[in-house]
Order: C-alpha cells, then structure tokens, then sequence
C-alpha cells in the first residue's frame, strides 16, 4: 500500500521491494523548503508534494506467532519484533528496513517474551523473559549473552542511560539490577547494585547529566587565541580565570516507579532512597530536561509534575486529572519539548502542553477517508520529520504533520492550528502500536497479526525530448508523448527508484536492476534488463551511463559496459549524473564538478574536474548538478555542512572557469543588482524574490541561454509581517550569457493545480499534476495524465508557432532584458502576425518597459489602450503606468498585483469597481482608500440597485449617507415598503419626504403627521390653512414661534383682511416691513381723496395705529437684542421738514429709553 501526503490518497497492493528514504531535511524546529536530491533518484523524483509511504510486511518465520512488541534501534535501520505462539512460545526476531529477516537473529523460548530494548548506539538488543531471564544479542554477528541470574520473576523493565555504559533491570517481584556495558554494549560480571523494593516494578527514566562546557567549542576559541578560553584549559599561568569544569559525559542516576505509586531515585553511586509516592500504580514516567521536571501519570490518567533538586528530592508543582477513557491503558509519548501526546481509544488523542499549561484535542476528518467513530489506539511521534502518526481500530494510520504558520502580526501558530492532518494510510488489522525510529525515519506498526515497515519516498518523474515519465504506484508509471499525444502505462516487476526517458526509450531501476523498454505497436515491451547496483542513471540515444565507485560506466541498452570514464581518488565517486543534449554534467561526492562531451563515438571530458569545496565556504554536499544545452555552463544546488538548503544557485561557467551565484536569500546576484538601468524595476523584482530557497532546477534542452529554477519560500516566521501572504512556490527563469552575466527573464507563482515544475522546453513549462487536472481532453487511454504544460509568458497565444517564430521571441525577449532595444525589434522586424505583436505588449507588463508597449499596440490597432497608456503618464508611478496597460490587454491579476505593489489603493478600488469585484473594491476603501469610502459604498448601491438586490443597495446607500433621496427614488414603486423604510428610519428628512409624498396622494391627514414626526411647523400651518384649519394653525404658530410658519399664517391673515391678526404674525416672523405697511394703509386716503383724520395718537404727530405698530416693533426688537433706533430714518421722513429734527423724535427716543429701562 502506498499513502499520498498530497489531497487524495491512493491504495495498493503490498509491494516486494525496496523503499526509498527521504531527502535531507533542514535542522530541527526549522521548516526548511524540501529540496529534492539526485543522490538517489537521479533528480527525477516528483516534484511537489508527489512523497508517498510504501509499506514492507516483515518476512517472519512460519513458526513465528502473533506479534506482541516492536522496537527499532536508534540510528540503524533494524527492527526487534517478539512475537508469541500458543503452540511454540515466544520468539524474537530481526528485520532489515525492506522487511527481510536476518538470518542469524531468530531467538526462540517456550515462553513469553516481555521488554525488548535497544543499546542507545551499538547494536545490541536487550530482551527480558518472563521467567526473568535478560538476553543480549548483537546485530549482525548474531552474538548472544544471557546475564547472570539476578532476577526469578517476569521482567517489567529494561533502560539503557543515555550513552549505554549502564543498564536497568527490574522484575514482577521489585528485584532492580544496574549493570555495567563497555565501549562495545557488553555487560561485565554482575550486577554493580542490586535492590529489592518487594512491589512490581512498573517504570524507569535516567536523570539527564546537567550540561558542562562545550570542550570542542572551548578548544578551537583557545586556538584561535580567545583569552578566556585559555584560562580555563590551564594553558596560561595559573591564578588567572577560572579553571575548565566539565559535565559528566551522561545521567546515571535514575527514577523507577513501583506497582503501588512510590517512586525512588537511585544516585550515580546505586544509593536508592523514595522520593515521592503517588495516588495509584504508576505507569509512565517522563522526564522533561529543560525543566528538570519529573512527570509521573498514573493508571488513573493522574498526572503530577514534581521539579527535581541537585540530590534527587522533589517537590510537587501540580497535579491534574488527565481526560481520557478509563479502564483502557493509554499509549503516551513526547511531542516535543513539554507537549505530551495520550491516546487511550477514544476518536481523539489527547495533547498537553505542560509548559504552557494549555491542552487540545486533535480527530479524524471522514473527508479523507477515515470512518465515523474510529478510534486511536496508539500514537508515536517524529522530530526529525515533525510528524505524529496514530494507529486506530480499523487498519489506519493517521498522520498530523507539525507546521509553523505565522498569523498576520507575524506571530507563530501554537496549539492544535499547527498539526496539519493527511490521508491515511492503511493497513491490516487493529493496529496496536507504532513507533518511529532508525536514522531513516521508519514507522512500524503493529497490526495484531503481522508487522508493517513504512518508509517516505519521493515519487519519480522525468522528461526529455517530448516525453514525461511520471511514478504513480511503486510499480506503475504514467508516460505521456507530447509530440504525438500518445499516452501509455507501464508496469514492471520492481518498486522504482528512478526513471530516465529518452525519445525511444523508457528505463528504470530500483538500485539493484535496470530495465529498459521501448514502444513497439502502440505498447511499451523489453528491451533489456541488467543486474546493476547503481542508484543514479543517465542516458543518451543507445548508451546508459551507470555509476560505481571512482567511475561512470558506459553502457549498450543490454548492460554491456563499452567505455569507463574514470574519476581521481581526490575527485571521488560519482553521485549526481544529468544528460542535456549532447554533455552529460557529472557530480561527485567530494563536490567536484566535471562535464563530459557525448557528440562523438565515444564520450570526451568537455573540461577538467572543478573542486566545488574551494569556492563555497561551508559546502556539506551537492544536491543537483545540470549543465546546459551547449556544456558552457553547470548549474548547481548545494546544501550546507549543516544539512541545510544553501539559498543560492551556482553557476559554473566551463569556458571561463568562473564560479558565479544567485542569492535568493536576498534576492540578488553578488554584484549586487541586474538590470541596473531601470533601478525601479531591479528593486521590485529583488523584493520579490527575496526571502526564498531554490529546489529545483533544469536548463531548456535547446535554448542554452535559459534556465528556470522552482523556489519555495523560507520559514516565515523569518519573514517580516508584510511578506506572510508572499506566495510559497514561485517559478523563476533566467538569461545567462558570459557578456551580460544573469537577467532575470521572468518569475510567477506555480499554477493552481499542479505539484511541482518538471522541465522547461520551449515554448512550454511541464508540470506535474494530480490525475484529471492537466489541460487538454484526457486521451483515450487507461494511464491517467500526469503532466501539464503551460506556456511561457513570452508565448502566450503562440503555443503552436513556428521555430523561426519561436527563434525571433527568444531573441526580442533577451535583447529586451538586456535593454538594447534595436536588436529587440531588429529581431522581430519581419513578423506581421497582430498575435505576436499582443503577446510582446504582454511581455512589456512583465518587463515594464511601456516605450515598447506604445509601439506594440499600434501594431496591433490597440487605439483605446494606446490613449489610456497616455493619459497614464500623469501618474507618477511606474507600476500603476503598467497596471494600465495590463488592464487594457486583459491582465487583470498583474494589474491588481502592480497596483498593490505601488501602493495605489485609489487606483485599485476604482480597478475593483471597473472588474466588477465589489467586495474587493470596498475592502479596499475600508482598510487602505477610506477617502473614497463613501463614494465606494455609493457606486456598489448603484450597482446592487441595478442587479435588483434592493436590500443590500439600502444598506450601502445608509453606508454612504444618501438614502435620503436614493432610497424614496428607488422605493417609489413599493409605497408600503417605503412608508416601512420610513418609520423604521425614523429621521426627520425622510418623515418630511413622505409628508409630501402624502399631501401629493390628497391623504392631508397622514401629511399631518408625519409633518408633525419631521417638526415641519410651516408645512402643518399650510395644510391646516388650507384646510381651513386657521384657529389650529395659529395655535401651532403660537406654541412653535416658528418665524416661517408665522409668516405664512400673517399671509393668510392679510387674505382674510384680519390686519391685527396679520400684523401680530408678521411681528413673530420679525417680518416689520410687512407689519408696516399693514398700518400704513390703515391710514391711507379715504374714497373721496382726503386723508382720513386720525384719532390723537399718544404720541404727537403719530396716527395711533402706526404708534401702536411701532410699539409693537420696537418691544420685539428690543427683546430680540435688535437696535430700535433703525427706525429713525423713517420718523425723520415723517418730519414736517426734510434733513429737520421732526417734534415726534424726542418722544420716542423716550418710549425707547422707557422700553430699555
């Protein structure tokens, strides 16, 4: 069976064979990007996430019973299994990482064995029986010692301390044993100490030595001549610094538990003494070293921390009961500093993080083919790997790969949002313990009736010359024939490790054999098979070229060497081997670096060994070597002494024996910038590739100037906040040429849907893919498609030119990079095609170079694009420039990347609104563009109200402060919606609009009151006046004082000839001229031309009517804070004389000083 950690999972049969393990991994804790290595599958191993677990049965004797323990050895890749028989007894056995039994190993009682253990680094295997014997036996001599009879009863406990030189062993009857190993893991004569706690002994944990100086680190800083350093070596006169004090070498004091809960601390010197008693049988005891913290759990799920002194004492910290089902006993182990993993049959396990005092739960998800209800049994978890695996009841296995995700402060994911879930894979039976182990990260799993290895391999895949290979099963590949577009499925007898494809063959090999096929009538038959023990291979037309130590061998397609070429001691043993055309680039495992020419009969060295070791500081290995379509240049990944991915790419140009670099880490080569002429340009694109790791890479196969490499990026919690939601994988391509040295030609995202970049061969990247997702109908074929292509930018829409088409783009593409824009259209001068011509305009988007663009689309008639392009020259920024363009030819995701990328937040909401993306649009305007906020949320009401969506255009427009008028216009078919809207709004402007709407309707007394709602005072005064309501509307006049409402009920007074009642109402709406001239026509001439006579005002020279105005007047002035001698002009035209000071002055100069007393 085999196991996908992509999407899906995939389910076969049992293979026979072997397994690859995977690549080198970055250090610990480090989320490092996977870089896929040649050193064992030729750089032909699937990209992406293409890594699948091939599972081995283990090859046990016939005799043997069920499987009862398993135990792996630390660092070698051998399996203790013990089985027990009803008929026979017990057994123990090992295996080998493929499953297969070593001959020598089996150990056979007619009773039960009970503890298997493994020396911490020699291979020896500690076994106790239940009739208390203790075996020891040594892998592979088969070596076997029994030790001396020190124990009567079954044994319950083996432990080795942490470099081996002791071993614990304890009994049913609480008989504890320490016994003494040399350098080789044999023990000496008896026992050292010998107890007896007369309870069961149930579990033991060494005691971590405290840490002592680094003597290693100490010695090269006092050779380089630190002062420090030296004085504590004793290497200076002595009173000077402190002497060196070193650490024991490892912990040999110890806590065992015992059946009824105490729990003792046995010293360096074997001196025993109980240093806590807990609340039942103990049946695990952790220790968490960075605290020194002793963790004991009882079978009750009662868990207590005790911190440890420098003499063994303890002390209780905290005690807590542990969720879980009771009366099942659980399977615990450790996930990392201070996070303990339970799992005690129930549909979830169980975490806690004891320091910091946090715990979670993690389950099963049926949508990746777990059932309903199934349980989890065991657990066992991977550091190297940050992979926890769970065995349940039904034959699964549950994998929950640890991520380090950063939020959007840049802040790490702890707890459950950091495991990450896989499908499953499947096995026989209830599985009822996993472990993890061997320097190769196996997992055995027990399934009750046999025992499984599953061992992580990389999917192979190749191409060449029109033709993918890709792995689907351990025996099954998918071929697919781009220049035909034939499909074909290949099965062999072999688990693959490799493939390699040329035009008219097929090989593969799994390190032990090499098959070769051909098509032969529409199906793919032998052409050869050959015992060879190489792990990498290569091939060029009839010849396969196969590695062995210190030489690669030329072979025919039947193994047949035919020519040796010969590598140096100093030049070491081949390791990476690649064929591009006509050169095959050979790797070494001592970082040399060689390239072979294969035009001729016989292969010729294109150039001298170059040793890699002396021009990159810190070289731990070579990962991939590719030399390029005419040998002039190898490009090489490496990774670091540490094991980690170097962020560079080498490149090693033959010609000029001249080692140069891509640093991906900055984003840079060494010279410090390319395409230094447009420094707007170099900067954007070093930004955006900065911060990542390269993973692969290939060369075209006929273009030598190109090479494209698949990024990933780095950890971010090394990232700045601003770059978490950079894209993971990007694909970058280069121009390199010796005049010009690297042009970056272009860089994108991997497409959605595919895994992983499989080659580049003009005009077209190939990818892999999961089946079903490539482009194209599928053809008619029983091989699913494994293999997408998508054009190079520089190709779009000309997939299916011509080569001398194909040469010209090429060419205008690296003349433009370079900035020699004569060439460029010098190269393309003689294409018409209106195809071509938009495909540049495409090209200057992704160049920026908008003088090229304007010449582009006037060849192409682009009128429209062409105005816009120049009405952007306003702008001021060259991305938003080109963000016009890319909009005008349809490139709507690089014009919203290059207006972010500017900053144009304006710009980009107005891009939203254009494309129709509204949410966007106004996300936009709430976090970036809140200037245009109220504009945005008015257009996107506009629009909703145009697609009918009248609930949400209401929403925006109250969003936008114009529902007002919006909303009534756009209700106005829905009169009772509207008046709904109305009194629910509850607003003043709206209560008036729909008064009005009412009087209109002729429903006066509804426009009564909603003009009451809006305090409308003038319009209720109108309507009652005419409705004849005078009495009403003076009323509310009166109370309102409402100068308009006043002066329109003075109005209909003045009608009505009720002149006290109008003059009155004029006053209140301080409209004097009026209430004058009201009085003044009270004393005009009488019918037959004479003046009417007034009675004697109480002022002399006033009609009393006008006084009485006037009066009238200047109170409400006076009240009002006016200034009451404004109406002097107008007593002096009442004068008897023109400019005289009339004899009525005075007087009323003394009603105003009365009324302002």
């Amino acid at each position: 069976r085999l196991c996908c950690r992509g999407n899906t999972t995939r389910r076969f049969s049992r293979p026979s064979g072997a397994a690859l393990h995977p690549g080198p991994r970055g250090p610990r804790g480090h989320r490092a990007p996977r870089r896929r290595t040649e050193a064992t599958a030729q750089a032909h191993s699937s990209p992406g996430d293409m890594a699948v677990y091939f599972d081995h049965r283990i090859e046990a004797p016939d005799s043997n019973g069920a499987p009862c323990q398993i135990a792996w050895h630390s660092s070698q890749p051998v399996l203790g299994v013990a089985s027990l028989s009803p008929a026979a007894g017990g057994s123990v056995d090992l295996y080998l990482q493929q499953g297969e039994h070593v001959g020598n190993s089996h150990i056979e009682r007619p009773f039960q064995p009970t503890v298997l253990r493994w020396h911490p680094a020699k291979p020896v295997l500690a076994v106790g029986w239940e009739t208390g014997e203790v075996l020891l036996h040594t892998h592979p001599t088969g070596e076997q010692t029994t030790l001396s009879s020190a124990h009567s009863a079954c044994i319950t406990l083996l432990e080795w301390s942490s470099n081996g030189s002791r071993l614990v062993t304890g009994d049913q009857l609480g008989v504890l044993a320490v016994w003494r190993a040399d350098a080789r893991g044999r023990l000496q004569g008896a026992p050292l100490v010998k107890h007896d706690y007369g309870k069961p002994l149930t579990c033991c944990v060494f005691r971590p030595a405290p840490p002592g100086e680094d003597v290693a680190q100490l010695a090269r800083a006092a050779v380089s001549g630190d002062e420090s350093a030296l004085d504590m070596f004793g290497w200076r006169k002595a009173g000077k610094g402190t002497s060196l004090k070193l650490g024991p070498q490892e912990g040999l004091s110890c806590f065992v538990s015992t059946d009824d809960g105490g729990v003792h601390c046995l010293d360096e010197k074997g001196k025993s003494s109980q240093v806590l008693s807990a609340d039942g049988p103990v049946q695990k005891l952790l220790y968490l070293e960075r605290r020194d913290m002793l963790v004991v759990i009882t079978e009750t799920l009662l868990l207590s921390q005790y911190s440890v002194g420098p003499e063994g004492g303890t002390q209780e910290l905290m005690k807590v009961k542990l969720s879980g089902k009771s009366g099942h006993g659980a399977d615990m182990d450790w996930a990392g500093q201070g996070l303990l993993i339970t799992a005690t049959g129930e549909v979830v396990i169980r975490l806690w993080d004891l320091e910091r005092d946090d715990n979670y739960v993690l389950s099963l998800d049926v949508n990746l083919g777990f059932e309903s209800g199934e349980t989890l049994n065991c657990v066992s978890y991977c550091a190297a790997k940050g992979i926890l695996a769970a065995g349940t009841g039904r034959g699964r296995i549950a994998m929950w790969r640890k991520v380090h995700l950063t939020n959007q402060s840049g802040q790490k994911t702890d707890g459950k949002g950091q495991w990450h879930l896989q499908t499953p894979t499947e096995v026989e039976g209830n599985v009822t313990q996993l472990q993890w182990g061997s320097g190769l990260n196996l997992l055995a799993a027990n399934g009750v009736s046999t025992v499984l290895i599953l061992s992580e391999h990389v999917m192979s895949a190749h191409f060449s010359q029109q033709v993918a290979a890709v792995q689907l099963t351990p025996n099954q590949l998918s071929l697919s024939y781009f220049s035909t577009g034939a499909q074909h499925s290949l099965r062999t007898d072999m688990h693959v490790k490799g493939i390699c494809v040329a035009k008219d063959t097929v090989t593969v090999w799994n390190g032990k054999q090499v098959s070769v096929f051909e098509p032969a009538g529409g199906a793919l038959c032998s052409a050869g098979s050959f015992p060879c023990e190489s792990l990498v291979l290569a091939m060029h037309e009839e010849n396969i070229y196969t590695v062995e130590p210190n030489r690669v061998q030329v072979r025919t397609l039947q193994g047949t060497v035919k020519q040796l070429l010969a590598f140096s001691e100093v030049e070491g043993t081949p390791a990476l081997l690649n064929v591009c055309r006509t050169f095959l680039a050979v790797g070494t495992d001592t970082m040399h670096v060689k390239v072979f020419d294969l035009s001729r009969r016989e292969a010729k060295p294109h150039c001298t060994a170059k040793n890699l070791a002396e021009l990159i500081p810190g070289l731990g290995a070579l990962s991939s070597v590719k030399c390029n379509a005419n040998g002039s240049q190898v490009s090489v990944l490496v990774t670091r002494a540490d094991g980690s991915p170097d962020c560079r790419v080498y490149f090693y140009d033959v010609e000029m024996d001249i080692l140069t670099y891509f640093d991906f880490s900055t984003g840079r080569p060494p010279t410090g910038s390319f395409q230094a002429e447009e420094p707007e340009r170099a900067h954007s694109d070093s930004s955006e590739l900065c911060g990542r790791c390269p993973v692969t890479q290939f060369w075209d196969e006929s273009e030598p100037r190109l090479f494209v490499c698949e990024t990933e990026a780095m950890d971010p919690a090394m990232l700045s906040p601003a770059r978490v939601e950079q894209d993971e994988v990007l694909v970058v391509s280069f121009f390199t040429t010796q005049e010009h040295g690297l042009l970056l030609q272009d860089s994108y995202p991997r497409p959605a849907g595919v895994q992983g970049l499989l080659a580049l061969d003009v005009p077209f990247y190939y990818f892999t893919c999961k089946p079903g997702e490539s482009e194209g109908a599928p053809a008619p074929s029983s091989a699913p498609q494994m293999v997408s292509r998508r054009a190079m930018r520089d190709f779009v829409g000309l997939e299916d030119c011509d080569k001398p088409t194909r040469d010209a783009m090429l060419n205008f593409s690296f003349y433009l990079t370079i900035g020699d824009m004569d060439e460029a259209f010098k190269s393309i001068k003689l294409i018409k095609s209106e195809a071509v011509w938009e495909n540049m305009a495409r090209m200057c988007v992704k160049t920026r170079r908008l003088d090229v663009a304007r010449v582009c689309l006037g060849n192409m008639g682009h009128a429209r694009g062409a105005r816009a392009l120049r009405e952007a020259e306003a702008e001021p920024e060259l991305d938003a420039r080109v963000a016009v363009l890319a909009t005008q030819l349809g490139m709507l995701e690089d014009a919203e990347r290059l207006y972010r990328s500017c900053r144009r937040f304006d710009l980009l909401n107005k891009f939203y609104q254009a494309s129709g993306q509204w949410q966007h649009a106004v996300e936009t305007a709430e976090t970036h563009d809140r200037v245009h906020l109220r504009a945005t949320y008015y257009s996107y009401a506009k629009h909703l109200e145009a697609i009918r969506e009248h609930g949400l255009a209401l929403e925006h427009y109250e969003k936008s402060d114009t529902y007002r008028f919006e909303v009534p216009r756009m209700l106005l078919e829905d009169p009772r919606a509207l008046e709904d809207y109305v009194k629910k709004m509850n607003d003043k402007s709206l209560y008036k609009w729909w008064a009005q709407y009412m009087e209109s309707q002729s429903d006066m007394a509804t426009a009564l009151q909603y003009y009451g709602y809006a305090q409308d005072y003038l319009s209720l005064v109108r309507v009652h006046c005419y409705l004849g309501n005078v009495q009403k509307a003076a009323e509310i006049a009166n109370e309102t004082g409402n100068r308009a409402a006043s002066y329109h009920l003075a109005r209909q007074y003045e009608s009505q000839e009720e002149i006290k009642q109008s003059v009155h109402f004029y006053t209140r709406a301080q409209a004097y001229n009026n209430a004058i001239r009201l009085c003044k026509v009270r004393t005009g001439p009488r019918g037959d031309g004479k003046h009417r006579r007034p009675r004697r005002p109480p002022l002399d020279g006033f009609p009393s009517s006008l006084c009485c105005c006037v009066d009238s007047v200047l109170v409400h002035s006076v009240k009002s804070g006016g200034r009451p001698t404004v109406y002097q002009p107008w007593l002096y035209q009442r004068g008897t004389l023109a400019g005289s000071r009339p004899p009525c002055v005075a007087p009323v100069q003394c009603r105003l000083g009365h009324l302002s007393q």
